[in-house]
C-alpha cells in the first residue's frame, strides 16, 4: 500500500461529562504515510486515544472525515476492520487461554483458514520471542511477554495498519527497549504504525513523523528533528532561591541578556533559550551571582520535545503527564 493511509478531516469528539459536553478531539487534521511509524505525544487525557479508537471503528465520529487504508470510517466500518489491527492499552487476551491459543483464535475470527493460522503463529512467536511461554496460560505472563503477545494478536492477519495505544505503559526500560525493536520490525516489514504515547523518549526514538496533541488539539507536527529545530540553540533551566527576587523579576533580568532569546517561567524553574548554552552559562550564573540571587538547580541540555510542548502550551509534557486522567 502507497501513499496517504490514514487521513482526518476535521475530526470531532465529544463526551457528557456531569451534564457539560467536553471536547475530547477538537477538530484534527491528519495524513499518515504508508510504511511509517507515526507517533501521536500528549499527556495524559490530551484526546490520543479517543482518536484512535475513532480511527479503528471502536467509537462513533461525532463529526468529520476519517479514511483509514483506503476505506471511509463512517460508511466502510466493516473494511477498515479488515486491513487494521488494534492493541489497547488493557490488550484483550483470555488470561485463562494459553498465548497458542490466543492467536490460533484470533486468526480464525479473521477467517483465516486452520493452515494458513498455523504458519502464521509459529512464524509470530519466533518473530517477538515467544516461544519460552507461549504455551503457558497468559495469566502466568509478565508484563513485557502479555505486551508481545497483544501485538502479535495485532498483525496476525497480515494488517496494513497497526494502532498501538500506550505500547509500553508498565513496563520495564528493558522490557520497553525490547518492544522499541519489534516495532521498528514491523515497520521495517512494511506496516504503518500508529502509536499513541505520553513518554517523550519513545516518541522521539521510534516516530518517523509525530503530531503533539493538548487539550483535543494538534499544537505541533512533524519529524521530531524538525519540531526539536523549532527551539533553536540551547535550554536552560534554573531554579532559582530567589533571596527576595520574584521569578518574575529574575526572568526580566534575563531576557535584558542580549544572548537570551527567550525565557519563560514554568512552576518554579526558569526556561531559557541561548544560542551557545556553554558560553551563556557563566555569564548567567555571574550575574545572578552580582544580583545576589542563589540557584538551586541549574541544567544545560539540547531542545527536547519537552521544550516543543512547552513553547505550544506554556507549560511542561512530564509535568502534566502524570497530573491528568486519561480521555
Amino acid at each position: 500500500m502507497n501513499g496517504i493511509v490514514i487521513r482526518t478531516k476535521n475530526l470531532q469528539k465529544s463526551f457528557k461529562v456531569k451534564k457539560e459536553t467536553v471536547k475530547a478531539v477538537d477538530g484534527i487534521n491528519l495524513e499518515i504515510k504508508a510504511g511509517e511509524i507515526f507517533g501521536f505525544l500528549g499527556p495524559n487525557g490530551a484526546g490520543k486515544t479517543t482518536t484512535l479508537r475513532m480511527l479503528a471503528t471502536l467509537l462513533p465520529i461525532d463529526s468529520g472525515e476519517a479514511m483509514v487504508a483506503g476505506f471511509n470510517v463512517k460508511t466502510e466500518p466493516g473494511e477498515v476492520r479488515k486491513h487494521v489491527g488494534y492493541v489497547s492499552q488493557l490488550g484483550g487476551a483470555d488470561e485463562e487461554a494459553t498465548g497458542l491459543e490466543d492467536l490460533i483464535l484470533q486468526g480464525r475470527l479473521y477467517g483465516m483458514p486452520m493452515r494458513e493460522v498455523r504458519a502464521r503463529v509459529a512464524e509470530l512467536t519466533e518473530a517477538l520471542q515467544l516461544e519460552d511461554f507461549a504455551d503457558r496460560k497468559v495469566k502466568t505472563y509478565s508484563g513485557g511477554q502479555q505486551r508481545r503477545l497483544n501485538v502479535a494478536t495485532g498483525i496476525i492477519h497480515r494488517p496494513d495498519v497497526l494502532f498501538l495505544d500506550e505500547p509500553t505503559t508498565g513496563l520495564d526500560p528493558q522490557n520497553r527497549a525490547n518492544l522499541w525493536v519489534q516495532v521498528k520490525k514491523l515497520r521495517d516489514s512494511g506496516t504503518t504504525i500508529f502509536l499513541t504515547t505520553h513518554y517523550l523518549e519513545e516518541a522521539d526514538a521510534l516516530s518517523d513523523r509525530l503530531a503533539i496533541m493538548d487539550n483535543g488539539k494538534i499544537v505541533a507536527a512533524g519529524t521530531p528533528r524538525d519540531l526539536k529545530a523549532q527551539i533553536s540553540g540551547d535550554g536552560i533551566i534554573i531554579k532559582p532561591l530567589g533571596n527576595g527576587h520574584s521569578n518574575e523579576t529574575i526572568t526580566k533580568y534575563m531576557t535584558d541578556l542580549a544572548f537570551v532569546k527567550e525565557a519563560r517561567i514554568e512552576g518554579d524553574a526558569i526556561h531559557l533559550y541561548v544560542h551557545d548554552g556553554s558560553k551563556a552559562l557563566p555569564e548567567i550564573i555571574s550575574m545572578l551571582e552580582k544580583r545576589k540571587i542563589g540557584v538551586e538547580t541549574v541544567s544545560l541540555s539540547q531542545p527536547s520535545l519537552d521544550d516543543v510542548f512547552l513553547k505550544q502550551t506554556g507549560r511542561s509534557l512530564r509535568d502534566t503527564s502524570s497530573s491528568e486522567g486519561a480521555k
